[in-house]
């Protein structure tokens, strides 16, 4: 950083105490947080052609004053000016409230630009700038910045001017000049008069994709050495595997894996058998198969002489995992144990003991694997479901009940590749993006809510199959705010239509932990017909038998949460249905709507979610890992982060990065952050 730029504010010309206290409310202390201070739109006064403007629109035109201006005084120190203006060939009318101030500097034959909102009808112009002089003598655009009412926009765009006279040419480039050219950026100098003093539309485009890029190389630096310093630091265990082995297990699963479960295998035994300890996200869509990938990489580790343990955050999906698990594993001599809250006394004891002594391969179980009397022998990979659902400290506690174990985290959620190379950066990604074969879409249907009696007709013709079904409300109980299903009025509803036929079973949130526990046991083991439930219904259980899914008001969910419900069913050989009722008002419901009849694709709907309701809902407004960028946008800018990710870690692996000039101020920066620790990563 230059010498100048460190300076504070004070040092420009017309700033004094008063302006200085200003800007410090802000946050501008420096030269530079005044320059780094962006707009965060632009007001465009290109001229357009009123007979082309739509109604209500707003739009500048320039024109020749043809009536003297005339000033009505309303009461309440208010005023309406109006004037005629000769716009081309078109003879309009120029209103302005509450600026009768202006009479006295029109005359006329002045020429005049004028914005305000264009009235189609009564061919006037409702005026809120005006400025003497053809429009060639004023800015097309101007910066809008966020000030808070601090400040005038006029004052601190002047500022802006003199903050880019005075420090001129001498702002270090922060970008490598192979990186500028090959990217056909403009420099930061050049970017910095683009952006806060544009001349056309196509300067604010090149301003804003120079810093939307060096924001996230930047960011991508970080992460890269983030994910670069842990794994020199933090050695693993080199996991020897017995590959004949391996491949024996696998030849006897009684399907075929994807190529997608192909790929992730490979990635794990790949890193299982290195120096470097795993961290590891997996994901992978409804259905995917993550759990043979998941039993394949703990049997790699059981055959090199390691414990294993997988954690799940009910005890229903435990057991459903430890079922499969077994199944798959016990046949090729590996102890698998289970152990929750609901393990007691003596046959807890017991447990513990085997477990200590090295005669259990692998545990599975609940919350209940992280309690201090939980001791492993050798625990040599861990793995946690549906990680989301853990906190960091009780995944961190499961970590270290091994020594520097490899770790494997998995999520069902689809999470779009731009954000889990953002949120998880520092994390090596996953992705089981392939269904197994054989496997039906889950045909789903958009219906509006008067359709409810032929859905109950399908549904019903399911369950005289021997099949369930699940009917998911928003709400548990009615709401005089919200005119939406509640999952206890449609209980009862349902009670009655089906009395005597079916069972109907009811679930939501507020019930003890055991109550679900016991009610989604009961639905498991085909004791309730129909489970209606509100969003409780937990990620992962798995119900074969379900094959008809009925969503109230759709449109109160996202894309995905939607994609997760209808995920409950399709688990099993029978084709299966998703019904969604509902009446969206807006074409963006209805865009959503259609979506999921259009895909059963995961990661394409986590995608569409992300650009129809933006990072933060999709991952919550306090998201850990979810930062905060001045230009850049997650969402848009997609290509631009993955690009700078592949800068970043090529960058990273150069000599030339920690010793060249060019790298100097990048190095600096990242230097700056702290992530680089004391000494440097060669």
């Amino acid at each position: 950083m230059t010498k100048l730029l460190e300076e504070n504010v004070s040092t420009l010309k017309g700033i004094g105490e008063k302006a200085r206290e200003q800007l410090t409310r802000l946050g501008i202390e420096t030269i530079e947080d005044l320059l780094m201070t962006f707009p965060y739109r632009h007001e465009d006064f290109t001229l357009k052609d009123i007979a082309e403007t739509p109604h209500n629109e707003r739009v500048t035109v320039e024109g020749k004053v043809e009536s003297e201006p005339t000033v009505l005084f309303l009461g309440n120190k208010r005023s309406r000016l109006q004037l005629k203006l000769l716009v081309g060939p078109h003879l309009i009318k120029a209103v302005f409230f509450n600026q009768h101030y202006l009479k006295g500097r029109l005359s006329l034959g002045d020429t005049v630009t004028i914005t305000g909102k264009w009235d189609r009808g009564r061919q006037t112009i409702n005026g809120n700038k005006l400025t003497m002089g053809p429009q060639s003598e004023q800015a097309n655009f101007e910066p809008v910045y966020s000030l808070k009412s601090v400040m005038h926009q006029n004052t601190f765009r002047r500022f802006m001017r003199n903050a880019l006279d005075y420090v001129g040419e001498t702002i270090e480039e922060p970008l490598p000049p192979e990186i500028l050219k090959a990217y056909q950026l403009p420099t930061m100098r050049e970017a910095l008069e683009m952006l806060h003093f544009p001349q056309n539309a196509g300067q604010m485009k090149q301003a804003r994709r120079r810093f939307v890029y060096e924001e996230l190389l930047l960011f991508q630096l970080k992460m890269q050495a983030m994910k670069k310093n842990r794994k020199e630091s933090e050695k693993g265990t080199i996991i020897q595997y017995d590959l004949e082995k391996l491949k024996a297990f696998i030849a006897s699963l009684p399907f075929e894996l994807t190529n997608a479960q192909k790929r992730v295998v490979n990635e794990l035994c790949a890193e299982l058998k290195s120096e470097v300890r795993m961290n590891r996200l997996l994901q992978g869509d409804v259905g995917s198969g993550k759990t043979v990938v998941a039993a394949i990489g703990l049997y790699a580790a059981i055959t090199a002489g390691f414990q294993g343990a997988m954690m799940a955050p009910t005890e229903i999906l435990a057991e459903q995992h430890a079922g499969a698990l077994a199944e798959w594993l016990e046949p090729f001599d590996v102890s698998v144990a289970f152990l929750s809250g609901s393990t007691k006394g003596k046959s807890r004891k017991q447990l513990l003991e085997r477990l200590v002594a090295g005669e259990i391969d692998l545990l599975i179980g609940t919350h209940a694997l992280i309690q201090p009397d939980v001791v492993f022998k050798n625990l040599g990979f861990v793995i946690t479901d549906e990680q989301h659902r853990f906190g960091v400290e009780q995944r961190r506690v499961l970590r270290e009940k091994g020594i520097d174990p490899d770790v494997l985290f998995m999520t069902a959620t689809p999470i779009p590749r731009t954000l889990a190379i953002t949120a998880f950066g520092e994390m090596d990604v996953s992705i089981l993006d392939e269904l197994p074969a054989g496997r039906k879409e889950i045909e789903t249907h958009w219906l509006k809510e008067d359709a409810l009696q032929p859905v109950l007709q399908k549904m019903s013709s399911e369950l005289v199959k021997g099949r369930q079904a699940y009917v998911i409300c928003p709400l548990i109980e009615e709401s005089d705010k919200l005119d939406v299903q509640n999952a206890v009025d449609v209980y009862n509803q349902l009670t009655v239509y089906y009395q005597g036929k079916f069972k109907v079973g009811l679930m939501h949130g507020r019930l003890h932990s055991d109550e679900k526990e016991e009610i989604m046991r009961a639905f498991s083991e085909g004791e309730i017909d129909v489970l209606v439930s509100t969003t409780v219904v937990e990620v992962g259980v798995n119900v074969p038998n379900a094959t008809f899914m009925l969503i109230y008001d759709a449109t109160r969910f996202g894309l995905s949460q939607l994609h997760q419900l209808r995920g409950r069913v399709g688990r099993g050989a029978e084709q299966s249905y998703c019904v969604l009722l509902a009446d969206p008002k807006t074409e963006e419901g209805k865009e959503r709507m259609h979506s999921m009849t259009e895909t059963n694709d995961g990661f394409v709907l986590a995608e569409k979610d992300l650009e129809l309701r933006g990072a933060g809902d999709f991952f919550g407004k306090k998201q850990s890992g979810m930062p905060e960028f001045k230009m850049a946008d997650l969402i848009h800018d997609y290509r631009a982060l993955d690009t700078a990710r592949k800068d970043a870690e090529r960058f990273l692996a150069l000599d030339a990065f920690w010793t060249s000039e060019q790298f100097r101020v990048l190095r600096e920066r990242l230097e700056a952050s702290g992530v680089l620790g004391t000494e440097r990563m060669d």
